[in-house]
């Protein structure tokens, strides 16, 4: 069935005269979708729900919890009185629109406030953390460990997180599961550093993630049990069998290729070599990272094979039960399993809920709709976590499953099983140049939205990859899961790192043939990402050239935003880097000063530039010279003549009581720290005074914002 034809009326066939009725068609006239219609509802309620969430978040300030609870309740209200009215199509449609936003922000402002946890206030000095190790996972500056915490030296009970990161520089000793304790210096999670950038202080506060820091010397462990009760014992104890999982793994499947190999079976990416990570988010091969339907079709498909093909050999079985019903059932245990195992990631629920709603459909003998089952997984994401509708994987997840399953169904329904398509090329392979090339498509909005890049060579990584995940790692993994119960399951596993490590040798060579990774030179605002997104739903939901011509609509102004938008030509990051976009349009990065905050993530691959080596540090930018200061200089003294439009003043450097007339305007270290990032834009503009902060659960209002140019 058509994405968009699944929400029109259906023909129907009659017997009698072999050609069938007159369709429905005939007697009104033909629409762009039907509210009546059986996939119209969970959609529409699924893409308005992420719409309410994403609302709630960015938000200026925190909704009434009143409101919150009240306005579903009134949503549903106006659907039943449509419906009992029999209201025209399109005012039900804005009912169920009008419901699943009020859904949407009631989930996420109930969930922030189940969530509350305490938050480190201030930075620490060196105290004594306790707790049990839950995850490590792979950080620039060494392993990061996730740790529930026990106790920490100097706090109370009432506000000890429960959670907090820490960076382990030195030999790391101490493996999940176990009671630590270090040394550690703490603070609060940091917020972002550029507008639009993904917030990680929010994303903490929805993880009961209350401070990051990194540890002195090396954690140790403690003599103490497992954490009391029956969850947090189990949620230890599978934490260390996902450890031992992935270290066998990782020595099983080979040197080259044992991390990689150790991330797809457990979800643990800490065996992974950074570069190896790079090379394949350069490639446009990251998604095979991220544990999703890929992963989760081979686990519950295979089983679900295997099991079929067994219970049908044992004939009293066969002949009084359903095979593919208890077959189902096992599968279905197996993927469960494999989410626990595997971490439990955004795209690793949204694709075990519709594998979920596929084997339900086999054991209760209904038809499995590929968009109702899309639908009902983004509904139950949101619902359980809402703050995920903002994080690059669930939107790049959800954009390439939606857009690949409208495309395939309008495929399928076009062509028969003998079909040759793109002149002679068989339907299976074509298949594999057409997920590509779609999910790439939709997915390219929000990587260049958070990331700023797509991958030069993407299409072509993706062509020669998915032949061998397809026809080698699948197999392979297969194998090894069939041979490890007599023992022989490390040769399945050699054979998977074989196919992973061809699989690296086509990321590195893509990312080296490439000639960059392709970037529009300017952020893209959030409006744009807004139009592109209800563009892509759109073309889920509509049906032939509807969906093309309303998606090419909404494209078009999204790119004139993104156009008209002015675009970053200085950013001074509280991790104390500077960023700067130098006349010609190129974008460098300067290690200036000491910090302690985050980078943006649309630079984290620039390499420190090696052009500032004197002071001060001039630099020619699309908005006049730029001076980086030394911190030496005496306080209250211009640095360079007036042909420099901005001076960056450090760490150090005092503020002068008075700037002559003379002199550069000034941007000082002491404001970036406390607003958290200086951004100047090509146009000039400079930031005026912010309004007042506005607390929401995540962003306590503690001092007030001060103005960008540091008056």
């Amino acid at each position: 069935m058509v994405a968009g034809e699944a929400l029109a009326p259906q023909k129907h066939n009659s017997p009698a005269n072999g050609k069938g009725r007159a369709s429905h068609d005939a007697v009104q006239p033909r629409q762009i979708w039907s509210i009546a219609a059986v996939d119209a509802q969970p959609l529409l309620l699924a893409f308005a729900m992420a719409g309410g969430a994403a609302a709630y978040f960015v938000a200026p300030s925190e909704p009434p919890f009143w409101l919150a609870l009240l306005a579903p309740l009134a949503g549903a209200g106006g659907i039943a009185l449509g419906r009992r009215m029999r209201l025209p199509s399109a005012l039900q449609i804005a009912a169920w629109l009008a419901f699943g936003v009020a859904l949407g922000m009631c989930a996420a402002s109930v969930r922030a406030r189940l969530v509350a946890a305490p938050v480190i206030a201030d930075e620490t000095g060196p105290v004594m953390v306790e707790g049990w190790l839950s995850e490590v996972e792979t950080g620039s500056k060494g392993p990061r460990l996730r740790i529930e915490i026990h106790a920490i030296a100097g706090l109370t009970p009432d506000a000890t997180p429960k959670l907090v990161r820490l960076t382990h520089r030195s030999r790391l000793e101490v493996s999940s599961g176990r009671f630590v304790r270090c040394w550690a210096v703490l603070r609060p999670p940091p917020s972002p550093s550029m507008a639009g950038e993904y917030d990680f202080r929010r994303q903490a506060w929805f993880e009961q993630l209350g401070g990051v820091g990194y540890v002195q010397g090396r954690c140790r462990g403690g003599a103490l049990g497992a954490p009391e009760g029956v969850v947090a014992d189990v949620r230890m104890k599978v934490a260390a069998f996902r450890r031992r999982l992935a270290a066998h793994v990782n020595v099983a499947a080979g040197e080259r290729a044992g991390g990689f190999a150790a991330a797809l079976v457990s979800g643990d990416r800490s065996y992974m070599r950074v570069e190896d990570q790079v090379a394949l988010r350069n490639s446009g091969l990251a998604h095979l990272l991220a544990i999703s339907g890929l992963h989760m079709a081979i686990v519950g498909g295979l089983v679900f094979y295997l099991m079929r093909r067994l219970l049908a050999c044992l004939e009293p079985l066969a002949l009084r039960v359903p095979v593919q019903k208890p077959a189902a059932v096992i599968a279905l245990g197996a993927s469960l399993a494999y989410l626990v195992i595997s971490g439990a990631g955004v795209s690793t629920q949204r694709a075990f809920i519709m594998l979920a709603v596929v084997f339900g459909a086999v054991l209760f003998d209904r038809a499995a709709l590929s968009l109702r089952s899309f639908a009902i997984a983004m509904i139950l994401v949101i619902l359980l976590q809402p703050e995920s509708v903002m994080t690059p994987g669930f939107q790049m997840s959800f954009a390439a499953s939606g857009a690949l399953i409208a495309t395939y169904e309008a495929w399928t329904a076009r062509r028969s099983a003998s079909d040759r398509v793109m002149g002679g090329v068989s339907y299976s392979w074509a298949s594999l140049a057409v997920t590509s090339l779609v999910a790439g498509t939709a997915t390219a909005p929000y990587a260049l939205y958070h990331f700023d890049r797509l991958a030069g060579l993407g299409l072509l990584a993706n062509l020669a990859a998915m032949p061998v995940i397809t026809f080698v790692t699948a197999p392979a993994a297969a194998a090894a899961l069939i041979l490890t119960p007599f023992g022989y399951g490390d040769l399945g596993l050699r054979v998977f790192g074989y196919s992973l490590e061809a699989i690296l040798w086509i990321a590195e060579t893509c990312t080296e043939q490439a000639p960059s990774a392709l970037s529009p030179g300017k952020q893209m605002p959030g409006g744009s990402l807004v139009l592109f997104s209800t563009a892509l739903g759109l073309a889920v939901i509509a049906r032939g050239l509807w969906r093309w011509a309303m998606a090419l609509a909404l494209s078009g102004p999204a790119i004139w935003l993104w156009i008209a938008a002015p675009a970053m030509a200085l950013h001074w990051s509280a991790s104390g880097d500077v960023f700067v976009r130098l006349a010609g349009g190129e974008v460098q990065k300067f290690s200036y000063v000491e910090g302690d905050g985050l980078s943006p993530m649309r630079f984290s691959t620039l390499d420190p530039s090696g052009r500032c080596s004197d002071w001060p540090c001039i630099l020619e930018s699309e908005i006049g010279r730029i001076a980086l200061r030394h911190p030496d200089l005496e306080p209250g003294a211009c640095s360079l003549a007036s042909d420099v439009a901005y001076e960056l003043i450090p760490l150090g450097a005092p503020r002068p009581d008075r700037r002559s007339a003379s002199c550069a305007q000034p941007i000082y270290w002491s404001d970036v720290l406390r607003q958290g990032g200086v951004t100047l834009h090509t146009d000039g503009a400079t930031s005026k005074k912010a309004a007042p902060c506005e607390a929401r659960p995540w962003k306590p209002c503690e001092v007030e914002p001060i103005s960008r140019n540091g008056g």
